[in-house]
């Protein structure tokens, strides 16, 4: 059985509600992780470090990457593999250097990169990965994993790169920044109706809220807000919180 876990699942910065981004995709042949805020520090508390790891990276903002200074904790038996936007090599290894960090050369596992959709033959799975509609260049996700579709859509607005990641997903897993009725064509960004529409003309399952903005989302109970306006319009939708677990 896959499990996935949600580390963080805040946007922008940590609160009370919860850490920045990171989610564990826990599949009994690999360790899968989906972007590195914060919560990644969670990640030993839940992975297992015996299994092949692959992180991926929706972008570069800081919220999805900024808990990349606590991998050096991590104990990954087959090291780690970071998965990304063309260039993601250059960029990273100007970050995971002093004096920000441990240096990528020195982390105590082998670290390498794989650029996509261009090195996808490395990855031991199916992913398929397309542009989305962000303030800067920001991929999604789409995975095929023991019999299952798992979609992950970083930081986005409404866009049919979006649609055509989740077709048919059994699990889709989107941002949602905004509440209800905000919209921002300078910043793009996903409020409930428009995961749920993203998850209703995809065809999807299930969906899964994530990412949702700490200046905007103060209390969970917004969250279940947020919840109920997407059902209304897709179902079987779920807001999600740190530590929660949802098995596929």
């Amino acid at each position: 059985m896959t499990k996935i876990i949600f580390l963080g699942t805040n946007g922008w910065y940590d609160t009370d509600t919860g850490n920045t981004i990171c989610i564990l995709i826990d599949s009994p042949l690999f360790t899968i992780i989906l972007d590195a805020g914060n919560g990644i520090a969670k990640l030993d508390r839940y992975a297992d470090f015996n299994k092949p790891a692959y992180l991926f990276l929706s972008h570069f903002h800081l919220d999805h990457i900024a808990g990349l200074h606590t991998i050096c904790k991590c104990k990954f038996q087959h090291g780690l593999y970071i998965c990304g936007q063309q260039g993601i090599a250059n960029i990273l290894n100007n970050i995971l250097e002093a004096p920000f960090t441990i240096p990528a050369k020195d982390l105590p596992f082998d670290l390498q990169f794989i650029e996509l959709p261009q090195q996808s033959d490395l990855i031991p799975f199916s992913v398929d990965s397309l542009p989305l509609l962000h303030a800067s260049l920001t991929m999604g996700y789409r995975f095929e994993i023991d019999n299952s579709v798992i979609t992950f859509c970083g930081d986005t607005g409404f866009c049919d790169n979006a649609v055509r990641l989740a077709h048919k997903a059994d699990l889709l897993i989107t941002e949602c920044a905004f509440r209800q009725g905000q919209e921002n064509i300078n910043w793009p960004h996903l409020n409930p109706e428009t995961a749920a529409k993203i998850a209703k003309e995809s065809m999807s399952k299930r969906l899964l809220l994530v990412h949702f903005d700490a200046e905007i989302y103060k209390t969970i109970e917004e969250r279940q807000l947020a919840q109920e306006v997407a059902r209304k319009i897709f179902p079987d939708t779920i807001a999600t919180v740190d530590d929660m677990t949802i098995d596929i």
